[in-house]
C-alpha cells in the first residue's frame, strides 16, 4: 500500500502499568447510560432534526429507560436553545430523568448555556476543552499550562454561575481528544478541574474520557481509563464516564474494556449514529449485556418499533446486519444452521433452562422478533430442517422426517426458479400445491366402508379425465382397503411405507392432518391430507401421494 509511511502511532500509554482490567472476564452490571442522540447524533445528520422531532425522540429515549439525556448545545443555534427552553418551560422532563447540556470552556458560551437551563430541574452542565497534542500544537497553539488554565477557568465559571442562580446543577468535564493526550497530562488537567469543584459522594461530578477519535486498539484505551481511575483525586465523588467513537470500528469493544477498567457510565447513541463512523452503539452494548445474563437497564424488547422511529426521526437506516436490531441478524438461510436451530428449539422446549440455542446468542423474541418471520428464512440455500421448522411454527404442520426432505427440495426448486426468498405463507402454498391439492391424474369423490369378517370393505368413487367409476376392495383397515381399490382401478403398484397423523390444534373441533408415503421402485412419493375426520384426511393424503407418483 502506498503512503503507509506517513502514518504513525498517535496514542500514549500511561507512565505506569495499568492492566488490572485484563484479569476480568465480564461486565457484571450495566453502566449509567447517557444518550447523546439529540446532540452528537443530531449534529451529524445531513438534515438536523426540527424542534418537534427532537421532542418525539426525547420521549422515545425516556421510554427506553435512559435516565440521563444530553439534549443539545444550547449556545450553538436557536433550535438548540429553544428545545432546552421548551423542555424546561413545559415541564417535559420527568422527575427521574436528568438532561445534560454541552458547552465549550468559553465564557460567553457558558453564560448562554446557563440562560438556557434556568429553571429546569435535574441538569448536568457538561463543559469541555481539547487537550490533545495535535489540538494544542495545530489548533490552539498553546502550551500545557494555557490549555489547563482554559479548563480551570471554565470549571470556576460553572461553579460561580450555579451559586449565583441558586441552582443545584451537576457538573461534567471532558478533556476532549483524551485518547490523543498524554495520560499524565490529562490526569493533571482533570485533577485541576476537580480541585475547583471538590465533589463529594452525595453530589458527584462526572469526569468523561472521550475517545473523540479512536486511534488505538481497545486495550490501549482500557489502560488509559484505568490510569485515570486509579490516580484521579476525589475518586469517591466522581462518576467516571466514557464517550467512545468508532473510527477503527472498535467502539463497542473499547467501551466494554473501559468498563472493566473502572468506568461507570457510557455516553453513546442508538445504533451508533454520530460524526464520521459514529459514536458507540448503545443498543449493541445493551444486547451484549443481555446475552451474558446482565440486565442492561434499557427496554429493548420492541426492537422493530425502535428501528422504525429512529429511521423516521433521523433519516438514517438501521443496517440489516446491525447487531440485535437488523432485520437479518437472527436469520438463518443455510440448511445446516436451520437444522441446528430447529433442533435447539426442540431441545429447549423439552429441557428448559438457560438459553443455549445454536447460532442465536439471544432469544429473538426478547427483542421483539418472531421466529417464523425473522429466524428461519427460506431460499434456495435452505434445508429440510428449516422448511420443516417454519411450517411447524407458523401452521402446525409436523411432517415425518423423510417427508421434510421432499418438501425441502420442493421449496428449493420454487425459490431457485423465482430467485427469491419464500415467506411462510408462500412456503405453505408450496406445501399445499405439491402435497395436499395435487390431483393431476385423479381424485376420490367419496368412500363408503363396511365391516366384514376379517377386515374392511371400501367402495371408492374415482374421478379421472371427467369420468367417474366406483371400485370395491377389501383390506385390514379403511386406508388399506382404499389403497387396494385404487391399485385395481389405476393398474399401478406401490408399497405404503409411511403413515403419520396429528391434530392441527389442541381444540376438540380441530382438523387433523395425515401424511402418507408410498414407495415405487427406489423412490418414495408423499402426500398430505387435512380434514376434520381423520380417516378422510388419510385418504386425501394417499390420493395426493399416488398423484405425485403417477405425475
Amino acid at each position: 500500500m502506498k503512503n503507509h509511511e506517513k502514518y504513525v502511532k498517535q496514542y500514549f500509554l500511561p507512565p505506569v502499568r495499568c492492566m488490572d482490567w485484563s484479569q476480568k472476564d465480564a461486565v457484571e452490571r450495566a453502566p449509567v447510560w447517557c444518550s447523546v442522540d439529540l446532540r452528537d447524533g443530531n449534529q451529524s445528520l445531513i438534515e438536523p432534526m426540527s424542534l418537534e422531532t427532537k421532542l418525539e425522540f426525547f420521549r422515545l429515549l425516556v421510554r427506553l429507560g435512559f435516565k440521563e439525556i444530553e439534549v443539545g448545545f444550547p449556545a450553538a443555534s436557536e433550535t438548540e436553545y429553544a428545545f432546552m427552553r421548551r423542555l424546561a418551560d413545559d415541564g417535559l422532563i420527568p422527575d427521574d430523568v436528568t438532561v445534560q447540556v454541552l458547552t465549550q470552556a468559553r465564557e460567553h458560551i457558558i453564560k448562554k448555556t446557563f440562560q438556557a437551563v434556568r429553571g429546569a430541574k435535574n441538569v448536568i452542565v457538561h463543559v469541555y476543552n481539547s487537550t490533545s497534542v495535535a489540538q494544542r500544537e495545530q489548533v490552539f497553539r498553546k502550551d500545557r499550562a494555557a490549555i489547563k488554565r482554559i479548563a480551570v477557568e471554565g470549571a470556576e465559571l460553572l461553579k460561580e454561575l450555579a451559586l449565583r442562580d441558586g441552582a443545584d446543577y451537576r457538573f461534567e468535564y471532558s478533556p476532549e481528544s483524551f485518547t490523543g493526550t498524554e495520560p499524565e497530562y490529562a490526569l493533571e488537567v482533570i485533577n485541576a478541574v476537580l480541585g475547583v469543584w471538590r465533589p463529594q459522594a452525595d453530589k458527584k461530578a462526572i469526569i468523561n474520557l472521550p475517545a473523540t477519535v479512536e486511534n488505538a486498539m481497545p486495550h490501549v484505551y482500557a489502560q488509559q481509563v484505568e490510569y485515570i481511575n486509579k490516580y484521579m483525586d476525589f475518586r469517591t465523588g466522581v462518576v467516571l464516564s466514557l464517550h467512545p467513537h468508532n473510527d477503527r470500528g472498535c467502539g463497542v469493544a473499547a467501551a466494554e474494556t473501559g468498563l472493566l477498567a473502572g468506568a461507570e457510565r457510557i455516553e453513546g447513541t442508538l445504533f451508533g449514529n454520530g460524526e464520521r463512523t459514529g459514536n458507540v452503539d448503545v443498543i449493541t452494548l445493551a444486547g451484549n449485556m443481555l446475552s451474558q445474563g446482565v440486565d442492561p437497564g434499557l427496554d429493548i424488547s420492541d426492537m422493530p418499533r425502535v428501528c422504525e422511529l429512529y429511521e423516521k426521526f433521523t433519516g438514517m437506516s438501521v443496517g440489516p446486519r446491525q447487531p440485535y436490531a437488523g432485520k437479518l441478524v437472527f436469520a438463518a438461510f443455510s440448511g445446516s444452521h436451520q437444522d441446528a436451530i430447529a433442533k435447539g428449539m426442540d431441545w429447549r422446549e423439552s429441557h428448559g433452562g438457560v438459553w443455549t440455542v445454536p447460532y442465536l446468542p439471544i432469544d429473538p423474541e426478547d427483542v421483539g422478533r418472531k421466529y417464523e418471520a425473522d429466524v428461519i428464512r427460506i431460499n434456495s440455500q435452505s434445508g429440510k430442517g428449516g422448511v420443516g421448522y417454519v411450517l411447524s411454527r407458523a401452521y402446525g404442520i409436523n411432517m415425518p422426517a423423510r417427508m421434510k426432505e421432499a418438501m425441502g427440495y420442493a421449496a428449493k426448486d420454487v425459490s431457485d426458479r423465482a430467485h427469491k426468498e419464500l415467506r411462510p405463507e408462500e412456503l405453505y402454498a408450496v406445501f399445499e400445491e405439491k402435497f395436499v391439492r395435487n390431483r393431476a391424474v385423479f381424485d376420490v369423490s367419496e368412500c363408503h366402508y363396511k365391516q366384514i369378517e376379517g377386515g374392511i370393505e371400501a367402495s371408492v368413487t374415482i374421478v379421472s379425465g371427467g369420468r367417474r367409476s366406483t371400485v370395491t376392495a377389501t383390506g385390514n383397515g379403511r386406508l388399506d382397503a382404499v389403497s387396494n381399490a385404487l391399485k385395481m382401478r389405476l393398474d399401478t403398484a406401490y408399497v405404503l411405507t409411511d403413515y403419520e397423523e396429528h391434530a392441527l390444534t389442541s381444540r376438540s373441533s380441530s382438523k387433523a392432518v395425515s401424511y402418507v408415503g408410498i414407495q415405487s421402485g427406489e423412490k418414495t412419493f408423499w402426500g398430505a391430507g387435512i380434514d376434520e375426520d381423520i380417516v378422510t384426511s388419510s385418504v386425501k393424503a394417499l390420493v395426493a401421494a399416488i398423484n405425485n407418483m403417477l405425475a
